[in-house]
């Protein structure tokens, strides 16, 4: 079993629900050895046709990277699922065991004329995940946890091992990226109580110690990038 489904009484017992207020911008989300920060643009920029685009992105649990798309300028829509498997065993469950080869991911569909690729992937690094982690992220280990991009054709895939070659070269953490570029996967969305977890839920305590404070870093760090209201899979009635 995961071990994000394990620690939940834990953190609810030491913790409480009254965590989420106590906050400080930007702060190191739990189990983090790289803090969120403002990365450089993108030398190498994409050059996308009008019309919605979809990119994937795979950094540790899919609430929390769901969650702050959910809340990025541009961004139309953002559906946690898996990717790197096959169908047949794209469920929550089975997934947990780490054996399927898919990876918690989120499809992020986006309008390049408001924000491009590249700044999807400079968004990305700067606050959903620490990109140095292998096979993990925060309290949560394993390949199904790893850190990913599954570029939806070839002109993403390019920009993505641009952009990780820049930031490298730049030495910007103390250990080079982990995150792995893995084209040509298919993209499974996951069951429906794990869409908008945290805009449903900002009080559940692993929201509040892990991705509560990458939506925090993503409002200091890119207050011109950040929208009011989430995209939300499951929008209300007008």
């Amino acid at each position: 079993m995961a071990l994000r489904t394990t620690i939940r009484p834990l953190l609810g017992a030491a913790l409480g629900l009254g965590l989420a207020a106590a906050v400080l911008l930007p702060r190191l989300p739990a189990f983090a050895d790289e803090a969120p920060r403002r990365l450089p643009e993108a030398v190498t920029r994409s050059a996308e046709a009008p019309g919605p685009h979809v990119a994937v992105f795979a950094g540790g649990c899919f609430w929390g990277v769901q969650g702050v798309f959910q809340h990025v300028r541009g961004v139309t829509g953002a559906v946690s699922g898996y990717a790197g498997g096959t169908r047949a065993d794209a469920d929550y469950r089975t997934v947990s065991g780490g054996g399927t080869g898919h990876a918690e991911a989120v499809a992020v569909t986006y309008d390049p004329a408001q924000i491009r690729y590249d700044e999807l992937l400079r968004i990305f690094f700067s606050v959903a995940l620490d990109p140095t982690q292998v096979d993990r992220q925060g309290p949560d280990s394993g390949r199904q946890y790893r850190s990913a991009l599954f570029p939806q054709d070839s002109g993403q895939a390019q920009v993505a091992r641009a952009y990780i070659a820049q930031l490298d070269a730049a030495k910007i953490y103390a250990r080079p990226i982990a995150t792995r570029i893995e084209p040509g996967a298919a993209f499974y969305p996951a069951e429906g109580y794990h869409q908008d977890f945290m805009a449903l839920h900002p009080g559940h305590p692993y929201i509040a110690i892990n991705d509560a404070p990458k939506l925090e870093a993503l409002r200091a760090l890119f207050p011109e990038r950040t929208t009011a209201q989430p995209a939300l899979v499951n929008r209300p009635p007008a």
